[in-house]
Formats: structure tokens, C-alpha cells, sequence
């Protein structure tokens, strides 16, 4: 078992426009058709899911991440049509209190602050319930939406990260952006 940190349930969380919630089999379909689409994963460390299989995979990684304690991946489920529209959650480092943050939102609904309000939600929970010392985010410098996402909700560039990454048979330089946790650091 990891010394990550063990959450005794799958915490559900609630915003005025969504539900962030454990993803499950009945959400196969829905994350094949967000990951089906190459816009989405263009910035993505998956390639274009071309196969239902996929997403059970995916499913089955973030289940096994939280049950070990490694991470924890939200649902983004739209309150409107209780529809699921992607994905946000944290992986984390227990010895330095920090967590990497990761997110994908399905093409139709962005631009219209669904991933600021449920990113920011996973932030609080994140800060003020696990007390994370900070967070971090790894981001295509391509990627110009994350980018102003995570300015937005407070992230300040530490600087790019050369070849850090290696996804879609190449390496990747990525910018690195970092959330301090305001009331640890007063």
C-alpha cells in the first residue's frame, strides 16, 4: 500500500453547474466520445482513442490509482443533463504534500468556464481538505487555453521544462505553472 494520501471514500463534490464524481463502467461511452476527439487529446499524453476499450482501460487506471493512493480523478459530470463532460484530479507526492494537477474537458463545452469551476473546486478540496503544500501543473507550450486556465485560478510559471516528457513518439517540452497553498504560506 502507498503512504499516499488514503481517503477512506471517493469524496463527491458539488458546483453550481456540476458534479465531480468517481468515473464508473457506465461512463465508458462518454469518455471514449471525449477522447475520440483529436482536439482534445491533441495536448494530450493519450493518443485519439479509436476503441470502447480504451476508455475501460482509463477507467480501471483510476480506480487502481486511488485504491493505492497515488491519485484521485473526478467525473465532470453537467448538472443539466447529467451527462459526463471529462475529467480533473490530482496525483501526488506525500512527502513533499503536493500533488500534480491534470484535466480534459469534452470540445463542445469549452469556453464557457466549466473546467475554471471545477478545477478551482478540486483546489479547495485539495488545499483545505488533504492540506497539499502546493500544487503543479505540466503544460504544452502549444497549449494555450491550459495556460490562461491556470492563470486564472492563480498559477505562476516556473519556467519551461526541456524534453521533459515523452508521449505520441516524441519529447515534449512543457511549461511548469505551481499553486501555493495561501493559508500555509501567511
Amino acid at each position: 500500500m502507498s503512504n499516499g494520501f488514503l481517503l477512506s471514500s471517493f469524496p463527491q463534490l458539488e458546483t453550481e453547474r456540476l458534479l465531480l464524481r468517481e468515473t464508473t463502467l457506465q461512463d465508458a461511452e462518454a469518455i471514449f466520445t471525449i477522447f475520440s476527439d483529436p482536439g482534445v487529446t491533441l495536448f494530450h499524453d493519450l493518443d485519439t482513442f479509436t476503441s470502447i476499450k480504451e476508455a475501460i482501460a482509463v477507467i480501471g487506471r483510476r480506480a487502481k490509482r486511488f485504491e493505492r493512493g497515488d491519485g484521485i480523478r473526478w467525473g465532470i459530470v453537467h448538472k443539466q443533463d447529467n451527462v459526463l463532460i471529462g475529467s480533473c484530479g490530482f496525483t501526488w507526492n506525500p512527502q513533499e504534500h503536493a500533488a500534480e494537477v491534470g484535466y480534459e474537458l469534452a470540445s463542445t463545452f469549452w469556453r464557457q468556464g466549466m473546467m475554471t469551476e471545477a478545477v478551482d473546486t478540486i483546489l479547495q478540496f485539495g488545499f483545505e481538505k488533504m492540506g497539499l503544500r502546493f500544487v503543479v501543473a505540466q503544460v504544452m507550450l502549444e497549449n494555450i487555453a491550459s495556460k490562461k486556465l491556470l492563470k486564472k485560478l492563480g498559477f505562476h510559471s516556473q519556467g519551461v521544462l526541456k524534453q521533459y516528457a515523452f508521449f505520441k513518439g516524441q519529447y515534449h517540452d512543457l511549461e511548469q505553472f505551481l499553486l501555493k497553498n495561501k493559508k500555509l504560506s501567511e
